[in-house]
This record gives C-alpha cells, sequence and structure tokens, in this order.
C-alpha cells in the first residue's frame, strides 16, 4: 500500500494557479520544493541555471499537490515531468533542456 497524502488543490484548482502566474510572470519554474530548498537534483540544477542568468525568476513549489500539478503541467506543456521552466508563457523544458540551452550559449538569449 502507497501513501498519498492529501492535496491541498482539486485538478480544476491546480489548473488556474498554472494559468495565473504564467501570465502574471515573465520567468517561471513549476519545481519540487523552493528557492530556498530545492526538494530534487532537477529543481536545484534547473533553478540554479535560470538564477544565474536571471534575477527575477518566480518559482511554484508543486509539491503540496504534486498530481494535480503534474496533470495541469502537462495539459499546459505535454511534458510530464517536473521541473518545467516558462519564459513569457512559453514552455522551455526541464533542467535537461535549460542545460543543453546553457551549454549552447542560447539560454541567456531566450529570458531576454
Amino acid at each position: 500500500m502507497q501513501y498519498r497524502p492529501q492535496s491541498d488543490l482539486t485538478a480544476p484548482e491546480a489548473a488556474e494557479r498554472v494559468e495565473t502566474v504564467l501570465t502574471e510572470h515573465d520567468v517561471v519554474l513549476f519545481m519540487k520544493g523552493s528557492k530556498a530548498s530545492p526538494q530534487c537534483e532537477y529543481s536545484r540544477r534547473a533553478l540554479q541555471l535560470l538564477t544565474e542568468r536571471r534575477e527575477e525568476v518566480q518559482t511554484v513549489n508543486v509539491l503540496d499537490a504534486l498530481e494535480e500539478y503534474r496533470a495541469a503541467l502537462a495539459e499546459q506543456s505535454g511534458w510530464e515531468t517536473i521541473p518545467q521552466a516558462y519564459v513569457d508563457g512559453e514552455f522551455i523544458g526541464g533542467s535537461d533542456v535549460l542545460d543543453t540551452l546553457a551549454e549552447r550559449g542560447e539560454l541567456e538569449a531566450r529570458l531576454d
């Protein structure tokens, strides 16, 4: 038997929050944990790549409603894994894509 914590959000509420944060902020990272305490290495790496290049990055901790956020984000981006980075409402990718863009010297241009 697997323990599944009670979610703080319904699926429609999570979808609404995703839409709201994407319209209110230029650069958004949906991640596991917070800026002060990322809860997985992929989230930590994505946050590092973004904050090295941009001062203002809005983060959203998805852990309180992981399945609901995962579904809402998959609907938004077609991508099921977290973290997910967005710039101007457009899905960019996860930490692997951000790494690739950084290696190519393209991440800075995407964040402008």
